[in-house]
């Protein structure tokens, strides 16, 4: 290790991590070939062949050519993920198609008003509350 200077240490971590990247690009644009819902099969397979046979060329023409759309599947995934997760946060709360939880607060609280104002009696609130419960 003494007769190895530093600036070769420098440009061998810089290609060792240009590789690193390089194999998480071609890995990305892989991805997003089998997740690509507007090719079919054989379009899947020649841009595969591309990538793997000539990887440079392949993955520079794959982000020229679809690049763009790569974004968009990718925030289309993102929004499916999250609006998934918003859904099982719904089911897991108990509140999944229940549009009556604001509604149940604003009639108690409509009702609350009219005792207190002395319009129904203690008897007619505690009715109104237990049928509006039910």
């Amino acid at each position: 290790m003494d007769d190895y200077p530093a600036l070769n240490l420098f440009w061998t971590m810089l290609w060792l991590f240009l590789w690193i990247l390089w194999f998480f690009l071609m890995f990305k644009v892989l991805t997003d070939i089998f997740r690509s819902h507007d090719m079919g099969g054989w379009a899947k397979a020649a841009w595969t062949i591309f990538v793997i046979v000539l990887p440079y060329l392949g993955v520079l023409v794959y982000l020229i050519v679809r690049g763009q759309g790569m974004g968009h599947r990718d925030r289309a995934v993102a929004a499916q993920a999250e609006g998934q997760f918003q859904d099982y946060i719904r089911k897991a709360a108990g509140t999944e198609g229940q549009d009556t939880g604001p509604r149940h607060v604003d009639e108690l609280a409509r009702l609350a008003d009219l005792k207190d104002s002395g319009a129904i009696s203690e008897e007619e609130f505690r009715a109104a509350k237990q049928k509006l419960l039910a």
